[in-house]
């Protein structure tokens, strides 16, 4: 079993903002998954996929984004589950909008929410799928712009990104993260 988690704020005033990007894509697999999200089971919503004979629990906190990290301790703890185990996927400012990033593991940087998860699972050893939403203009406070919603420029843009980042998911769960980082892990050529 794997437990993707998609880090976010819940409530209808964040949805569709940038700081939501990990909802967003965790809201897309349940969709092609034909699976639904639901209860609060593991301070989240839920839904237990079936996916190439095995099993993803897909979850959203709702501990709201600076807490993630103790919905992600309880589903970990709830499904006997290790790190390993565990792909979570946020926003990141400094990523280009529309382009992501796979890592093994790796430190969460000034993000509230992976500094939450790293210390409730007391590791930086677990995958990750980071979504741009950059860059951040010039003169803009990023706590303020990362609730904002996307402009409705920018949605081919996120689209793209959101497609990308169910891609690469799909990846790690089969065991090819390797591959998914070589693929994914360098920067788009800008349209002619």
């Amino acid at each position: 079993m794997w437990l993707v988690v998609g880090l976010g704020n819940p409530g209808d005033e964040y949805a569709g903002t940038r700081h939501n990007a990990g909802f967003m894509l965790v809201d897309r697999l349940a969709g092609d998954w034909g699976v639904e999200l639901r209860g609060r089971l593991f301070k989240s919503r839920t839904a237990l996929a079936r996916r190439g004979g095995g099993d993803v629990l897909l979850v959203e906190p709702k501990t709201f984004m600076n807490l993630s990290g103790a919905a992600v301790r309880a589903a970990l703890e709830g499904k006997g589950l290790g790190p390993d185990r565990l792909v979570v996927v946020y926003d990141d400012l400094d990523i280009p909008l529309g382009e992501i990033r796979v890592r093994k593991s790796g430190r969460p940087g000034t993000h509230k929410g992976m500094i939450s998860v790293a210390a409730e699972v007391r590791t930086d050893d677990f995958a990750r799928v980071r979504i741009g939403i950059g860059p951040l203009p010039a003169g803009r406070d990023a706590a303020d712009y990362v609730l904002e919603p996307f402009r409705k420029a920018e949605r081919a843009d996120l689209e793209e990104g959101l497609a990308r980042a169910a891609e690469a998911l799909e990846m790690v769960l089969d065991g090819d993260i390797e591959k998914a980082m070589t693929r994914f892990n360098k920067r788009v050529a800008p349209a002619a």
